[in-house]
């Protein structure tokens, strides 16, 4: 499974983000997609959709970072 975590960081603006996709497999067979986002050094927000492959959630979670990219995300580290 796969983790990505992206910063958006912009000192003009006061902003300091991030914004974590995670695509894991629950304990009954279900593979979750669960998105993490909020200020750096916050605990965020938190949002997860079950999805009935690992194909199709790698194509979701891919999607979303795509569209955070375009937002001015950056991948860290």
């Amino acid at each position: 499974m796969s983790c990505q975590l992206l910063h958006r960081i912009d000192p003009d603006l006061n902003m300091a983000r991030f914004y974590r996709v995670e695509v894991t497999q629950d304990l009954f067979g279900q593979v979750i997609v669960e998105r993490r986002w909020g200020r750096i050094g916050s605990r965020g927000q938190h949002r997860s959709a079950a999805y009935p492959t690992t194909f199709s959630a790698e194509v979701a979670a891919s999607a979303l970072v795509r569209a955070k990219e375009r937002r001015g995300y950056w991948a860290a580290g």
